[in-house]
């Protein structure tokens, strides 16, 4: 029954949408408003469960052509490996460090490592782009994002 590798991910993705849909029943409501902070996580966690349900009832049309693109070079396993590493250390240190410090050594390094060689204008970006966005959800979104060691 669950000889079909999509049937193995599609009850992966259901044991994870159960997951999700149970702490976006913790977000708290409020009495006077249609649309609460759990609406959007709600949708989302049914919509997964409802595709899930979906891939698994595919039937599997699988041939040895098909399995040998599944095989994953190991050089792509470690630049997989990097940018998740990078992404934890993005969540660990943002609000320690800052908003546009962590984005701009996460842009940075995550290009850098990535294979961008174009280093002026990869700077460029990893500077403008985390300011230009923390001053659009400051100043204009009125929404706070950390400030961390900058004192601004």
């Amino acid at each position: 029954m669950l000889k079909p590798v999509n049937r193995k991910i599609s009850l992966l993705l259901i044991a994870l949408a159960i997951f999700y849909l149970y702490l976006a029943y913790q977000l708290p409501s409020f009495a006077n408003s249609v649309i609460n902070a759990s609406t959007m996580p709600k949708i989302l966690g049914f919509g997964l469960i409802a595709l899930s349900l979906f891939l698994f009832f595919i039937p599997d049309q699988e041939t040895k052509e098909d399995k040998k693109k599944r095989h994953i070079p190991k050089a792509d396993l470690i630049k997989i490996a990097g940018v998740v590493l990078m992404i934890l250390a993005y969540i660990f240190f943002l609000e320690r460090l800052g908003f546009i410090l962590v984005s701009f050594l996460f842009i940075f390094f995550c290009s850098y490592f990535l294979g961008y060689t174009k280093h002026s204008i990869n700077l460029l970006v990893s500077i403008l782009f985390p300011a230009l966005l923390y001053s659009v959800f400051t100043m204009l979104l009125g929404i706070s994002l950390p400030s961390g060691i900058i004192p601004f």
